[in-house]
């Protein structure tokens, strides 16, 4: 098996195996393939926001060692979030919340780098005794690094435990089906699911030791008239205190051509293995 050494970003590996129109779409280009990173840093991006604003004030967060003050600075000081009931006011079982996440109009950057503006608005129903909370979001002006992102979305947060934790820990099933238009007025359509999960560091107070798994498969649809599906087929890891995956096999097929790509062993590097047709490129990961 061939083994390269590729200084090239995420999206460019995919490039390897491009191919031109005429061979419609049978490969994954450059251009779909920095697309559908993007796509996939989003998803994480706003489930993580919106999970994160499920706190203690709401009576759902299940770390009570917190509180709603130390909670939301989680998110960049040029992000202000409103709530319906107001914050202070005694809420009741039943009680529908709804909040208002504003990250403006000029860009607010996350910890991660990543650009936002415009305004996520969530609302749920105030169980504090269910053990299932279905979320709705929507995007109002909403754009991700450039992207604009609307329509309206749901997820289901569910208290349980798996063969991945067996604690009672969050689960969250995001179900995908994303509308982007991306800077040059092209539309990208994602339909599928993701399940992510906290696997170790839901007992303290402190976010970066939080590690997450996450699973599922989505289809992700191009200007060009490509299809392709991903499936993660070894469960992704994403550590707090790491900006990269640090372990996890996706699959990607595209007209009965597949390549797999193979984040490691779980250390806190920018490597990860990307194969195809037999051969093996070790890449190292680029910025947003």
């Amino acid at each position: 098996m061939k083994t390269t050494k590729i200084i090239l970003g995420l999206a460019l590996v995919f490039s390897i195996y491009s191919c031109s129109k005429d061979e419609n779409n049978s490969f994954v280009s450059t251009e779909d393939a920095k697309t559908s990173a993007k796509l996939d840093i989003m998803n994480d991006d706003v489930s993580k926001i919106v999970e994160d604003q499920l706190t203690i004030s709401d009576g759902i967060s299940g770390k009570t060692n917190l509180t709603a003050q130390t909670l939301e600075p989680f998110l960049p000081s040029c992000a202000t979030v409103t709530r319906v009931p107001a914050y202070g006011t005694v809420i009741t079982p039943g009680t529908t919340i709804t909040k208002t996440i504003d990250f403006g109009t000029t860009g607010c950057p996350l910890p991660n780098g990543n650009v936002l503006r415009g305004v996520i608005v969530m609302s749920f129903t105030y169980q504090p005794d269910a053990t299932s909370h279905t979320i709705t979001y929507t995007f109002q002006d909403f754009y991700h690094n450039a992207i604009k992102f609307n329509g309206t979305k749901t997820f289901t947060r569910v208290m349980a435990t798996s063969t991945a934790n067996p604690n009672i820990h969050p689960i969250v099933t995001m179900n995908l089906d994303m509308t982007a238009t991306l800077p040059n007025g092209d539309i990208v359509t994602r339909v599928g699911q993701r399940v992510r999960e906290i696997i170790e560091g839901y007992s303290t107070p402190i976010w970066l030791d939080n590690i997450y798994q996450v699973t599922g498969e989505w289809t992700t649809t191009f200007p060009s008239g490509g299809v392709q599906t991903s499936t993660i087929t070894t469960p992704l890891r994403i550590r707090m205190n790491c900006p990269n995956i640090v372990r996890g096999v996706i699959s990607i097929v595209r007209n009965g051509n597949t390549a797999t790509l193979d984040y490691g062993n779980g250390d806190c590097d920018n490597l990860a293995t990307f194969t195809v047709n037999g051969n093996s490129y070790t890449i190292i990961l680029g910025g947003n």
